[in-house]
Protein backbone atom coordinates (compact mmCIF):
# COMPACT_ATOMS: atom_id res chain seq x y z
CA UNK A 1 0.00 0.00 0.00
CA UNK A 2 1.56 3.42 -1.35
CA UNK A 3 1.17 6.11 1.57
CA UNK A 4 3.98 8.74 1.67
CA UNK A 5 5.46 8.98 5.07
CA UNK A 6 3.75 11.49 7.50
CA UNK A 7 0.81 12.10 5.01
CA UNK A 8 -1.86 10.59 7.52
CA UNK A 9 -0.99 12.30 10.00
CA UNK A 10 -0.56 15.64 8.73
CA UNK A 11 -4.14 15.13 6.48
CA UNK A 12 -5.85 14.01 9.97
CA UNK A 13 -3.49 16.34 12.28
CA UNK A 14 -3.08 13.16 14.13
CA UNK A 15 -0.12 14.42 16.66
CA UNK A 16 -3.31 17.25 17.49
CA UNK A 17 -5.07 14.26 19.44
CA UNK A 18 -4.47 14.28 23.17
CA UNK A 19 -6.31 10.58 23.51
CA UNK A 20 -9.21 11.93 25.64
CA UNK A 21 -11.56 9.72 24.83
CA UNK A 22 -13.97 11.84 24.57
CA UNK A 23 -14.73 10.62 20.73
CA UNK A 24 -15.31 7.29 22.16
CA UNK A 25 -17.36 8.56 24.79
CA UNK A 26 -19.92 9.71 22.44
CA UNK A 27 -19.92 7.28 20.26
CA UNK A 28 -23.50 5.86 19.50
CA UNK A 29 -22.51 2.56 17.76
CA UNK A 30 -20.04 1.96 20.38
CA UNK A 31 -23.06 0.44 22.49
CA UNK A 32 -23.15 -2.08 19.82
CA UNK A 33 -20.44 -3.05 18.08
CA UNK A 34 -16.16 -2.72 19.15
CA UNK A 35 -16.04 0.65 17.59
CA UNK A 36 -13.39 2.63 19.57
CA UNK A 37 -12.66 5.60 17.61
CA UNK A 38 -9.93 7.03 20.00
CA UNK A 39 -7.85 3.92 20.11
CA UNK A 40 -7.61 4.04 15.55
CA UNK A 41 -6.82 7.86 16.15
CA UNK A 42 -4.07 6.46 18.23
CA UNK A 43 -2.55 3.79 16.16
CA UNK A 44 -2.57 5.22 12.63
CA UNK A 45 0.07 7.90 13.81
CA UNK A 46 2.13 4.55 12.79
CA UNK A 47 2.36 4.24 9.41
CA UNK A 48 3.47 0.75 9.70
CA UNK A 49 -0.23 0.06 11.16
CA UNK A 50 -1.94 1.58 8.63
CA UNK A 51 -2.52 -1.42 6.36
CA UNK A 52 -3.84 -3.84 9.32
CA UNK A 53 -6.27 -0.80 10.68
CA UNK A 54 -7.91 -0.55 7.16
CA UNK A 55 -8.63 -4.04 6.89
CA UNK A 56 -10.47 -3.72 10.48
CA UNK A 57 -14.23 -4.00 9.94
CA UNK A 58 -14.74 -1.41 12.45
CA UNK A 59 -14.13 0.87 9.96
CA UNK A 60 -17.07 0.66 8.44
CA UNK A 61 -19.36 0.45 11.70
CA UNK A 62 -19.22 4.78 11.92
CA UNK A 63 -21.74 6.39 10.34
CA UNK A 64 -20.47 9.71 10.07
CA UNK A 65 -22.95 11.07 12.67
CA UNK A 66 -20.55 14.05 13.40
CA UNK A 67 -20.49 13.24 17.49
CA UNK A 68 -17.26 12.93 17.57
CA UNK A 69 -16.29 15.98 16.26
CA UNK A 70 -18.53 17.71 18.42
CA UNK A 71 -17.08 16.37 21.42
CA UNK A 72 -13.81 17.50 20.52
CA UNK A 73 -11.72 19.34 22.63
CA UNK A 74 -9.05 20.35 20.23
CA UNK A 75 -11.48 20.62 17.07
CA UNK A 76 -10.92 17.49 15.28
CA UNK A 77 -13.02 15.52 13.35
CA UNK A 78 -11.84 12.03 14.34
CA UNK A 79 -14.61 10.26 11.91
CA UNK A 80 -12.61 11.55 8.89
CA UNK A 81 -9.93 9.13 10.02
CA UNK A 82 -12.17 6.30 9.04
CA UNK A 83 -12.47 7.44 6.17
CA UNK A 84 -8.98 7.30 5.14
CA UNK A 85 -8.82 4.33 5.93
CA UNK A 86 -11.82 3.46 4.19
CA UNK A 87 -10.41 5.22 1.15
CA UNK A 88 -7.51 3.19 0.98
CA UNK A 89 -8.58 -0.30 1.05
CA UNK A 90 -10.99 0.66 -1.84
CA UNK A 91 -8.00 1.95 -3.59
CA UNK A 92 -6.30 -1.25 -2.93
CA UNK A 93 -9.88 -2.50 -4.76
CA UNK A 94 -10.84 -3.86 -1.50
CA UNK A 95 -14.45 -2.64 -1.72
CA UNK A 96 -17.24 -3.83 0.46
CA UNK A 97 -18.76 -6.81 -1.55
CA UNK A 98 -22.63 -4.99 -0.57
CA UNK A 99 -21.21 -1.70 -1.97
CA UNK A 100 -19.55 -2.57 -5.04
CA UNK A 101 -23.03 -2.85 -7.07
CA UNK A 102 -24.27 0.70 -5.57
CA UNK A 103 -20.67 2.39 -6.66
CA UNK A 104 -21.17 0.77 -10.40
CA UNK A 105 -24.34 2.32 -10.37
CA UNK A 106 -23.64 5.67 -9.53
CA UNK A 107 -20.50 5.69 -12.12
CA UNK A 108 -23.40 4.05 -14.78
CA UNK A 109 -26.44 5.52 -13.92
CA UNK A 110 -25.47 8.49 -11.58
CA UNK A 111 -27.64 6.83 -8.96
CA UNK A 112 -26.68 3.93 -6.49
CA UNK A 113 -29.98 2.19 -6.71
CA UNK A 114 -29.35 0.08 -10.04
CA UNK A 115 -31.74 2.28 -11.62
CA UNK A 116 -31.65 3.81 -15.54
CA UNK A 117 -31.29 7.45 -15.71
CA UNK A 118 -34.38 7.72 -18.69
CA UNK A 119 -36.53 6.84 -15.30
CA UNK A 120 -35.33 9.64 -12.97
CA UNK A 121 -38.68 11.75 -13.63
CA UNK A 122 -41.10 9.25 -13.55
CA UNK A 123 -41.67 10.27 -10.12
CA UNK A 124 -43.03 13.46 -11.25
CA UNK A 125 -46.32 12.59 -13.49
CA UNK A 126 -49.84 12.17 -11.79
CA UNK A 127 -49.49 14.57 -8.90
CA UNK A 128 -52.55 16.04 -7.01
CA UNK A 129 -53.42 19.74 -8.33
CA UNK A 130 -50.14 20.24 -10.63
CA UNK A 131 -50.03 20.20 -14.29
CA UNK A 132 -46.82 20.05 -15.11
CA UNK A 133 -43.66 19.69 -13.07
CA UNK A 134 -41.16 22.34 -14.33
CA UNK A 135 -37.64 20.94 -16.00
CA UNK A 136 -35.12 23.59 -16.80
CA UNK A 137 -33.49 24.49 -19.65
CA UNK A 138 -29.95 24.85 -19.42
CA UNK A 139 -29.46 28.58 -18.98
CA UNK A 140 -33.08 28.82 -17.82
CA UNK A 141 -33.75 31.48 -14.75
CA UNK A 142 -35.47 30.60 -11.47
CA UNK A 143 -35.17 31.73 -8.09
CA UNK A 144 -35.60 27.96 -6.50
CA UNK A 145 -32.93 24.81 -8.57
CA UNK A 146 -34.32 21.64 -6.48
CA UNK A 147 -32.32 18.80 -6.31
CA UNK A 148 -34.42 15.45 -5.97
CA UNK A 149 -31.96 12.94 -4.18
CA UNK A 150 -31.34 9.71 -5.92
CA UNK A 151 -33.97 7.89 -2.96
CA UNK A 152 -36.64 10.54 -3.66
CA UNK A 153 -36.45 9.64 -7.54
CA UNK A 154 -36.30 6.22 -6.95
CA UNK A 155 -37.21 4.70 -4.21
CA UNK A 156 -41.15 3.96 -3.57
CA UNK A 157 -41.56 4.77 -0.22
CA UNK A 158 -39.85 8.27 -0.42
CA UNK A 159 -41.12 9.26 -3.77
CA UNK A 160 -44.43 11.07 -2.10
CA UNK A 161 -41.55 12.78 -0.10
CA UNK A 162 -40.64 14.98 -3.94
CA UNK A 163 -44.24 14.96 -5.39
CA UNK A 164 -44.97 17.09 -1.73
CA UNK A 165 -42.79 19.00 -2.17
CA UNK A 166 -43.65 20.08 -5.83
CA UNK A 167 -47.09 20.58 -4.39
CA UNK A 168 -45.78 23.02 -1.42
CA UNK A 169 -43.95 24.85 -4.20
CA UNK A 170 -46.96 25.15 -6.38
CA UNK A 171 -49.52 26.30 -3.57
CA UNK A 172 -46.81 28.79 -2.15
CA UNK A 173 -46.37 30.70 -5.94
CA UNK A 174 -42.41 29.94 -5.41
CA UNK A 175 -40.33 30.22 -8.98
CA UNK A 176 -39.09 26.77 -9.24
CA UNK A 177 -37.57 24.15 -11.56
CA UNK A 178 -35.80 20.81 -11.42
CA UNK A 179 -32.46 19.58 -13.83
CA UNK A 180 -34.61 16.32 -15.15
CA UNK A 181 -32.80 13.17 -16.50
CA UNK A 182 -29.52 14.91 -16.30
CA UNK A 183 -29.62 15.36 -12.55
CA UNK A 184 -27.04 13.02 -11.31
CA UNK A 185 -25.79 11.62 -7.80
CA UNK A 186 -24.06 13.89 -4.93
CA UNK A 187 -21.35 11.46 -3.90
CA UNK A 188 -22.30 11.88 -0.09
CA UNK A 189 -22.08 7.92 0.52
CA UNK A 190 -19.68 7.36 -2.62
CA UNK A 191 -17.18 9.28 -0.28
CA UNK A 192 -18.37 7.45 2.78
CA UNK A 193 -18.01 4.41 1.16
CA UNK A 194 -14.43 5.68 0.28
CA UNK A 195 -14.63 6.19 -3.26
CA UNK A 196 -12.79 9.50 -3.37
CA UNK A 197 -11.83 9.29 -7.18
CA UNK A 198 -15.64 9.02 -8.01
CA UNK A 199 -16.55 11.55 -5.48
CA UNK A 200 -14.23 14.21 -7.27
CA UNK A 201 -15.61 13.47 -10.33
CA UNK A 202 -19.70 13.59 -9.34
CA UNK A 203 -18.28 16.82 -7.78
CA UNK A 204 -16.69 18.52 -11.17
CA UNK A 205 -20.01 17.00 -12.75
CA UNK A 206 -22.81 18.69 -10.61
CA UNK A 207 -20.87 22.00 -10.49
CA UNK A 208 -21.15 22.31 -14.28
CA UNK A 209 -24.37 21.20 -13.92
CA UNK A 210 -25.23 23.31 -11.67
CA UNK A 211 -23.22 26.27 -13.55
CA UNK A 212 -25.42 25.88 -16.39
CA UNK A 213 -28.82 27.34 -14.95
CA UNK A 214 -28.97 30.54 -14.04
CA UNK A 215 -30.91 29.45 -9.92
CA UNK A 216 -30.49 32.25 -6.91
CA UNK A 217 -30.87 29.02 -4.39
CA UNK A 218 -30.33 25.18 -4.51
CA UNK A 219 -32.54 23.53 -2.37
CA UNK A 220 -31.83 20.14 -1.47
CA UNK A 221 -34.91 17.62 -0.60
CA UNK A 222 -32.02 15.21 1.70
CA UNK A 223 -29.60 16.72 4.17
CA UNK A 224 -26.66 14.21 2.83
CA UNK A 225 -26.88 16.24 -0.80
CA UNK A 226 -27.31 19.28 1.20
CA UNK A 227 -24.35 18.77 3.25
CA UNK A 228 -22.46 17.58 0.32
CA UNK A 229 -23.43 20.45 -2.10
CA UNK A 230 -23.08 23.19 0.80
CA UNK A 231 -19.54 21.98 2.34
CA UNK A 232 -17.84 19.74 0.36
CA UNK A 233 -18.32 21.13 -3.24
CA UNK A 234 -16.23 24.18 -2.95
CA UNK A 235 -16.30 25.12 -6.50
CA UNK A 236 -20.79 25.67 -5.67
CA UNK A 237 -21.05 29.25 -5.64
CA UNK A 238 -24.91 29.38 -5.74
CA UNK A 239 -26.43 29.30 -1.68
CA UNK A 240 -27.31 26.10 -0.76
CA UNK A 241 -30.31 25.23 1.18
CA UNK A 242 -32.40 22.36 3.00
CA UNK A 243 -36.19 21.88 2.12
CA UNK A 244 -37.05 22.79 5.50
CA UNK A 245 -35.39 25.97 5.81
CA UNK A 246 -37.16 27.57 2.35
CA UNK A 247 -40.42 26.12 3.80
CA UNK A 248 -40.06 27.85 6.85
CA UNK A 249 -38.88 31.00 5.35
CA UNK A 250 -42.55 31.01 2.85
CA UNK A 251 -44.17 30.07 6.12
CA UNK A 252 -43.36 33.12 7.87
CA UNK A 253 -43.97 35.10 4.73
CA UNK A 254 -47.10 34.35 4.95
CA UNK A 255 -46.86 32.15 1.11
CA UNK A 256 -48.16 28.73 2.62
CA UNK A 257 -51.41 28.56 4.66
CA UNK A 258 -51.66 25.32 6.40
CA UNK A 259 -55.03 24.59 7.01
CA UNK A 260 -55.84 20.68 7.64
CA UNK A 261 -55.55 20.12 10.82
CA UNK A 262 -53.11 16.72 11.99
CA UNK A 263 -54.42 15.44 15.48
CA UNK A 264 -51.38 14.10 16.51
CA UNK A 265 -48.45 13.55 19.15
CA UNK A 266 -45.37 14.08 17.11
CA UNK A 267 -42.15 13.94 18.24
CA UNK A 268 -39.07 15.45 15.71
CA UNK A 269 -36.12 13.27 15.12
CA UNK A 270 -33.01 15.42 14.29
CA UNK A 271 -31.01 14.06 10.88
CA UNK A 272 -27.62 14.35 12.08
CA UNK A 273 -26.62 15.66 8.47
CA UNK A 274 -28.87 18.33 8.82
CA UNK A 275 -28.61 18.68 12.33
CA UNK A 276 -25.08 18.21 14.00
CA UNK A 277 -23.57 18.86 11.04
CA UNK A 278 -25.32 21.93 9.64
CA UNK A 279 -27.00 23.47 12.98
CA UNK A 280 -30.82 23.52 11.32
CA UNK A 281 -32.67 22.38 14.77
CA UNK A 282 -35.37 25.59 14.36
CA UNK A 283 -36.84 25.34 10.94
CA UNK A 284 -38.32 21.68 11.28
CA UNK A 285 -39.38 22.21 14.44
CA UNK A 286 -41.43 25.49 13.29
CA UNK A 287 -42.83 24.01 10.83
CA UNK A 288 -44.06 21.18 12.53
CA UNK A 289 -45.42 23.58 15.17
CA UNK A 290 -47.59 25.76 12.48
CA UNK A 291 -49.26 22.37 11.47
CA UNK A 292 -52.86 22.97 13.36
CA UNK A 293 -53.26 19.55 15.58
CA UNK A 294 -50.28 18.83 15.93
CA UNK A 295 -48.25 18.73 19.86
CA UNK A 296 -44.87 18.84 19.38
CA UNK A 297 -42.47 16.70 21.63
CA UNK A 298 -38.90 16.42 22.53
CA UNK A 299 -36.71 13.32 22.68
CA UNK A 300 -34.48 13.66 25.75
CA UNK A 301 -31.79 13.13 22.69
CA UNK A 302 -31.85 16.11 20.55
CA UNK A 303 -30.52 18.44 18.71
CA UNK A 304 -27.27 18.06 18.75
CA UNK A 305 -27.43 15.45 21.30
CA UNK A 306 -29.54 13.77 18.48
CA UNK A 307 -29.11 9.63 18.56
CA UNK A 308 -28.22 8.51 15.06
CA UNK A 309 -30.38 6.20 13.33
CA UNK A 310 -27.75 4.44 11.45
CA UNK A 311 -28.61 5.67 8.12
CA UNK A 312 -25.60 7.55 7.02
CA UNK A 313 -21.96 6.79 5.95
CA UNK A 314 -22.36 4.73 3.46
CA UNK A 315 -24.44 2.31 6.06
CA UNK A 316 -27.32 1.86 3.70
CA UNK A 317 -25.05 -0.46 2.05
CA UNK A 318 -22.51 -1.88 4.64
CA UNK A 319 -24.21 -3.71 7.46
CA UNK A 320 -22.55 -4.23 11.01
CA UNK A 321 -21.65 -7.17 11.94
CA UNK A 322 -23.30 -6.89 15.56
CA UNK A 323 -26.46 -8.63 16.70
CA UNK A 324 -27.12 -5.97 19.15
CA UNK A 325 -30.30 -3.78 18.73
CA UNK A 326 -30.05 -1.64 16.05
CA UNK A 327 -30.07 2.72 17.40
CA UNK A 328 -33.09 3.01 15.01
CA UNK A 329 -34.87 0.48 17.12
CA UNK A 330 -34.01 2.55 20.81
CA UNK A 331 -35.24 5.49 19.27
CA UNK A 332 -38.66 3.84 18.59
CA UNK A 333 -38.97 2.67 21.70
CA UNK A 334 -38.02 5.80 22.96
CA UNK A 335 -40.88 7.54 20.97
CA UNK A 336 -43.53 4.66 22.26
CA UNK A 337 -42.38 5.17 25.84
CA UNK A 338 -43.16 9.08 25.29
CA UNK A 339 -46.81 8.50 23.82
CA UNK A 340 -45.75 9.58 20.62
CA UNK A 341 -48.39 8.89 17.05
CA UNK A 342 -45.72 9.93 14.81
CA UNK A 343 -41.81 10.15 14.45
CA UNK A 344 -41.42 12.73 12.45
CA UNK A 345 -37.98 13.19 9.95
CA UNK A 346 -36.38 15.62 7.36
CA UNK A 347 -34.27 12.52 5.40
CA UNK A 348 -34.83 10.11 3.54
CA UNK A 349 -32.78 7.80 4.73
CA UNK A 350 -33.72 7.99 8.61
CA UNK A 351 -37.07 7.43 7.26
CA UNK A 352 -36.49 4.54 5.71
CA UNK A 353 -33.93 3.50 8.84
CA UNK A 354 -36.32 4.45 11.65
CA UNK A 355 -39.88 2.92 9.52
CA UNK A 356 -37.89 -0.16 9.31
CA UNK A 357 -37.67 -0.66 12.98
CA UNK A 358 -40.74 0.91 13.59
CA UNK A 359 -42.00 -2.42 11.97
CA UNK A 360 -39.61 -4.71 13.86
CA UNK A 361 -40.53 -3.84 16.70
CA UNK A 362 -44.34 -4.39 15.96
CA UNK A 363 -45.38 -1.04 16.27
CA UNK A 364 -46.31 -0.02 12.80
CA UNK A 365 -50.36 -0.15 13.52
CA UNK A 366 -50.31 2.21 16.56
CA UNK A 367 -47.50 5.06 15.08
CA UNK A 368 -45.79 6.06 12.07
CA UNK A 369 -42.88 7.60 10.59
CA UNK A 370 -43.19 10.50 8.55
CA UNK A 371 -41.20 13.27 6.31
CA UNK A 372 -42.09 16.66 7.21
CA UNK A 373 -43.30 16.65 3.88
CA UNK A 374 -45.96 13.94 3.77
CA UNK A 375 -47.45 15.83 6.92
CA UNK A 376 -47.14 19.05 5.00
CA UNK A 377 -49.03 17.52 2.06
CA UNK A 378 -51.62 16.28 4.72
CA UNK A 379 -51.78 19.83 5.83
CA UNK A 380 -52.21 22.12 2.27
Amino acid sequence: MNIEHGTFVEKYDLLGCIQCGRCTGGCPVTVRTDLNVRLFVYETVDDDRLEALSEKHEIWDCTTCNNCALRCPKGLDPFEVLLGLRSMQVEEGNIEPTAISALESVFNNGNPWGKPRALRCNWMEDIEGVEKVRILEKGEKADVLIHTCCTACYDPRIIPLARNLVRVMEKAGVDYGFIGEEETDCGSEVRRLGEEGLFEMLDEDNTELFDAYDSGRIVCLSPHCYNTFKNECENIKTPVLHYTELVAEIIREGKLELTGEIDSKVVYHDPCYLGKKNKVFDEPRYILGRIPGIELMEFNQSREISLCCEGGGGKMWVESESKEQRLSETRILDAKEMGADIVAVACPFCLLTLEDALKAKGFDEEMRVADILELLGESI
